[in-house]
């Protein structure tokens, strides 16, 4: 049976209306039945969507239906999960989020007992479980509070970053108004920081509205106001986060990452001495990597590629232009907390506008929205959009990039292209964009 409902992050869709509590019912007592142990032990955590406790009694009900046991974590960003599946022992999580999206919608993601999202092949059981008749337990599941899971991540971040002295910075933090408002404010000051928050006040509705890592431009704007020494924006999750520096500039997850393998290579805590990226990061990070001596490993966009790419080269930092950065030496996910940390970690003393880790080119993005994913397809295959692409690809040589690729969740052809100038940027955007405009009509 093909895939239908797990996309690259989870299950995700308006609440309500494609995420229903049925459905939510039939996932978690699929996933349970799924389970190699009689009586799993299941997390769930959730971010603070209006739909999120509804999504967490109907998941409860599906795991208790099919024998297992609940234990409620409440209000977490998603990186506590698989954290606290490895320190209690327990067999799955599940995470009620869509992650950066409006609060319409809503989502789950399940972890396995390795901390590690669900395998492909782990999820096609799952839905071809929910074809299934559903079976009968022995026992019926409880349910139950984790009582201290908030305190256990905190300390586990403090743990890793205790040498960390921060007493000296003035921090500026966006919560999005999202699962990090009450986790990111109580660790940046356990270390010793002056921190400032905004969009630290969920009320169901207003998360990532107009806040958060996808609207960091507000951020930018009071950060080079208020003096701050550095700026950080998370996003709903708390599994992204992007910065902003004294001067207001925004620092996207490339420099980010840069900033942090520089930092880990010199301290000789780089695993494999390499760092693992996608289509999306900026040709600069590559030329600063190269000039480093560091290996780049690349793979499609999405942070679950970038994790399967580590884990099979046996690497542990990697990540996405978007904020997603992995350091498995600390967790098995993105942790937009523990990835600013690690930022001011690598500046020290440092200003982080003066970070100079990579050189980054300018670059443009656009998407050329078509009718339908057929269209799409065949534009993709005409003979003269290829030739475009090779052509300009060609004349970037060792100095710039182009990438046209078709989005894998929505009807657009997305151009991208990299150049050392912004004019030459512009120009070759325009061109590409031109050629596959006219492959569409």
């Amino acid at each position: 049976m093909a895939r239908q409902l797990f996309g690259t992050d989870g299950v995700r869709g308006v609440a309500g209306e494609f995420l229903t509590a049925d459905l939510a019912v039939a996932l978690a007592r699929a996933a349970v039945t799924q389970s190699a142990v009689d009586r799993p032990q299941v997390l769930i955590v959730r971010d603070t969507r209006e739909s999120g406790e509804m999504l967490e009694a109907a998941i409860a009900a599906g795991v208790t239906a099919a024998g297992g046991d609940v234990l409620l974590g409440g209000v977490l960003p998603t990186p506590a999960a698989p954290m606290l599946v490895r320190r209690h022992g327990l067999q799955l999580a599940a995470v009620i989020s869509a992650s950066h999206n409006p609060y319409r919608d809503n989502g789950i993601k399940i972890f396995g007992g390795d901390g590690f999202k669900l395998s492909d092949e782990t999820e096609h059981e799952i839905e071809a479980e929910l074809e299934r008749p559903a079976r009968s337990p022995e026992r019926i599941g409880r349910v139950r509070r984790l009582h201290g899971a908030l305190e256990d991540y905190l300390r586990e971040l403090h743990v890793r970053f205790e040498g960390l002295d921060i007493s000296r910075r003035r921090l500026l933090l966006d919560c999005a108004n999202g699962a990090t408002y009450r986790a990111a404010p109580e660790i940046f000051r356990r270390l010793g920081a002056e921190v400032d928050v905004i969009a630290a006040e969920p009320d169901g509705r207003n998360i990532n509205h107009e806040c958060g890592s996808t609207h960091v431009d507000a951020l930018a704007t009071r950060a080079a106001a208020g003096d701050y020494d550095v700026a950080f924006a998370f996003d709903g999750d708390g599994d992204r986060v992007l910065a902003v520096d004294r001067g207001g500039a925004v620092v996207d997850g490339d420099e980010l990452i840069a900033l942090a393998a520089l930092h880990l290579r010199e301290e000789g805590r780089l695993s494999g001495n390499g760092v693992v990226v996608t289509v999306m990061t900026n040709y600069g990070f590559h030329a600063a990597m190269k000039g480093a001596g560091i290996e780049v490993a690349t793979t499609q966009v999405g942070d679950r590629y970038v994790l399967d790419e580590l884990r099979r080269r046996g690497w542990a930092l990697g990540g996405e232009q978007s904020g997603h950065v992995i350091d498995l030496s600390f967790g098995p996910s993105g942790d937009g907390i523990a990835s600013a940390l690690l930022a001011l970690e690598a500046l020290g003393d440092r200003e982080l506008s003066t970070r100079n880790a990579m050189a980054k080119l300018p670059q443009r993005l656009v998407n050329i929205r078509v009718s339908d994913r057929a269209t799409l397809t065949q534009a993709m295959e005409q003979q003269a959009v290829r030739d475009a692409i090779d052509r300009e690809g060609v004349a970037l040589t060792g100095r710039g990039r182009v990438l046209v690729r078709a989005s894998g969740t929505e009807p657009l052809i997305r151009v991208m292209v990299e150049a050392p100038s912004k004019s030459e940027t512009d120009a070759v955007c325009a061109r590409l964009t031109e050629v596959v405009e006219t492959a569409i009509t």
